[in-house]
């Protein structure tokens, strides 16, 4: 099927299309084509490594292997996917601090020196300083930040994927801009 056909085939046709041994396999192949940029650039912003995004993104599409034939509709396909992407990111972000408390690393922050070392890294341009806030940010903060500025989801989306109150995620939001702002100030 082409791309275009993917994208005419709804979520749940592509959910029944997966309930049949005949078409599970090519079922499954088109929600990843569907949702798998979209989530790669969701993850990528919480983890900023390439290759870490790979290894969650692959956690996350076994996960969907393993449970999309029992998924309840209870929510979005989009939204369910979301919210294994960020749960898998928040895991491997703590499993990474742990490593790092592990080996006594006096390294706090990797992610950002990942930033600084990119090429084309200049200090003086905002949207670098702003992957730099983001990274001084509490990894779920930073997940509520991303997905609502970079990904303008509604918090009542937001609700859906991080299982967390309305109030307490415009809260968060509020919280990590006012954060980012005072780390931009600060560098200037």
């Amino acid at each position: 099927m082409s791309n275009a056909m993917t994208a005419m085939l709804s979520d749940e046709e592509l959910i029944q299309m997966f309930g049949n041994e005949a078409t599970k396999e090519k079922a499954y192949t088109m929600l990843v084509k569907k949702y798998q940029e979209r989530l790669y650039w969701h993850i990528r912003r919480l983890l900023v490594h390439h290759e870490d995004t790979n290894d969650v993104m692959q956690n996350v599409f076994i996960k969907v292997w393993r449970h999309l034939g029992s998924f309840r509709q209870e929510s979005s396909v989009f939204t369910w996917l979301y919210r294994i992407g960020t749960n898998e990111s928040l895991t491997f972000l703590e499993q990474q601090k742990k490593k790092r408390s592990l080996s006594l690393s006096d390294d706090e922050s990797p992610l950002a020196n990942t930033i600084r070392s990119e090429k084309g890294f200049d200090a003086n341009k905002l949207e670098w300083k702003l992957q730099l806030a983001l990274q001084s940010l509490p990894p779920k903060q930073r997940a509520v930040f991303t997905l609502r500025y970079y990904d303008e989801m509604p918090y009542e989306k937001m609700s859906e994927v991080l299982d967390t109150s309305v109030g307490s995620l415009k809260a968060s939001y509020h919280h990590a801009a006012k954060k980012i702002q005072e780390f931009i100030v600060k560098e200037n």
